[in-house]
């Protein structure tokens, strides 16, 4: 059945972030959102990092993953979930799905993290690798939702995830007020997508900039063309970036109010690995390190502003890291 997904977004919205916030206050505690003076002085403005890798699966996407288990019914997941990823998602909705009892596939793609890999076996969920990237797996996953009967999770097009990825949005605006810039990385787009329904609603003044590799731009694309598309290749260092192309509700969100994409080289997207390490001492993911590397290059644009960078995720491939530390 087809879906429209312009009204699909009108479920994603405050009130459903709101009550997203008590479901997964259950099960999360709130991350911090941290001022880092040397990350100041570097970015030339007043810089704080929103921490979603200091979450139990190490990223934000959990969130979501919590608030959609809530909002099913026994009935539809009586088959189980299934779901394609490169890492985080998979490992959220596993996590999740063992809290909720309900069996959990996931399918990966061939190379994938063993790292990963490993950790969503551990949380109980079958595992499943096949195709080259992301979007191989995602069509396979269409084929086992024919034969098996799972319920197939589009992590971007079910409203109750972002609801529940807009709380780390809503957390910002509680504890810094006076934002004036949200530097958020898309991949599939349902993260930044959450905080952009959350600053239309608190502040739409708040400029939302999203962050993307140069191999992986296919929100770009699709921005620029006016119309969503799907790019040949995705390949970058970057992981939860490597997305041939968004999903169609976080497009929609999206296209008429996001305020800029920085598109950033792989050795930008590794630079912000180290700045993450030397100036937070912490342990970023290429794509959770990418907000760093968008605010050292458009700096002139956020002099003396107040910016916070989501650094989205922390699952590091061991290789990237040796990769950053190497450059």
């Amino acid at each position: 059945m087809l879906r429209n997904y312009d009204l699909l977004s009108a479920e994603v919205n405050l009130v459903g972030v709101i009550k997203a916030r008590a479901v997964v206050g259950r099960y999360l505690n709130r991350t911090n959102l941290t001022y880092y003076s040397e990350l100041s002085r570097l970015a030339g403005c007043e810089v704080y990092v929103k921490h979603e890798n200091h979450n139990p699966t190490g990223s934000f996407k959990i969130r979501g993953a919590l608030n959609f288990f809530h909002h099913m019914s026994g009935e539809e997941l009586e088959n189980g979930i299934l779901v394609a990823t490169r890492g985080n998602h998979g490992l959220a909705m596993a996590w999740a799905g063992r809290w909720f009892n309900v069996p959990c596939t996931v399918v990966v793609p061939e190379h994938n993290n063993p790292e990963i890999n490993r950790i969503v076996e551990s949380f109980g969920a079958e595992l499943i690798v096949h195709g080259h990237d992301f979007y191989d797996a995602q069509s396979y996953c269409d084929e086992l939702v024919d034969s098996a009967g799972y319920y197939y999770v589009e992590q971007g097009n079910e409203p109750e995830i972002l609801n529940g990825l807009g709380t780390m949005g809503l957390e910002i605006f509680e504890d810094l007020p006076d934002v004036d810039v949200v530097i958020c990385p898309i991949g599939g787009g349902a993260g930044c997508a959450s905080v952009i329904k959350v600053t239309q609603a608190v502040n739409p003044k708040v400029e939302v900039i999203g962050v993307q590799a140069e191999r992986a731009a296919a929100f770009y694309e699709s921005w620029k063309k006016g119309e969503r598309v799907t790019i040949e290749g995705a390949d970058t260092v970057a992981d939860g970036l490597a997305a041939r192309s968004v999903f169609q509700l976080p497009y929609v969100i999206m296209k008429d109010h996001i305020t800029d994409v920085v598109l950033l080289s792989e050795a930008e997207i590794l630079e912000g690995v180290r700045l993450a390490l030397q100036t937070t001492h912490n342990l970023a993911e290429t794509a959770g390190a990418a907000a760093i590397g968008a605010a050292l290059k458009i700096k002139e644009r956020l002099a003396g502003r107040n910016v916070v960078l989501i650094m989205s995720g922390g699952n590091l491939d061991h290789g990237h890291l040796l990769q950053a530390l190497a450059e």
